[in-house]
């Protein structure tokens, strides 16, 4: 499971032009579900970010967790972040999950996070996305599990 998160003052995503969801400051995660994973990746990968420190504190530095700034999270899957580059200039999506198992994955790391208390927002699974952002700082970091 990969997930390719940036700190964000908003974020929203819009499906056939019509506005799906959106959020104030917090985290845009953009998650994309391997073959390999299991429902353990989402409950670790989704521990993770809610107590990744990528906020800033009172000295600037980066030293706050998403649940300490009472942010908000937008979760975007996206299964090219599982794509192969390595060979050719063709992406590989081989190492991508299927569809039916990403879902279910997909929603058991929306529901790690939800239970956390945590606000959190969705994109549409397979759904072709417009995601607007404004990145904070820029601040962007790949977490695996």
């Amino acid at each position: 499971m990969k997930a390719l998160i940036q700190r964000v003052k908003k974020a929203s995503v819009s499906i056939d032009g019509q506005l799906y969801s959106q959020i104030g400051a917090g985290m845009l995660v953009f998650l994309g579900v391997t073959k390999d994973d299991t429902p353990q990746n989402s409950e670790k990968l989704a521990q993770k970010l809610l107590n990744l420190r990528i906020f800033e504190d009172e000295n600037e530095k980066m030293n706050l967790s998403i649940k300490d700034v009472k942010g908000e999270i937008l979760v975007v899957s996206q299964f090219t972040l599982c794509a192969d580059c390595k060979k050719g200039t063709r992406p590989s999506f081989d190492g991508a999950a299927a569809p039916e198992n990403a879902a279910v994955l997909y929603e058991d790391f929306v529901n790690c996070i939800s239970s956390s208390g945590t606000n959190v927002k969705t994109g549409k699974f397979r759904a072709m996305m417009e995601v607007s952002l404004i990145n904070d700082g820029p601040v962007t970091f790949l977490v695996e599990k």
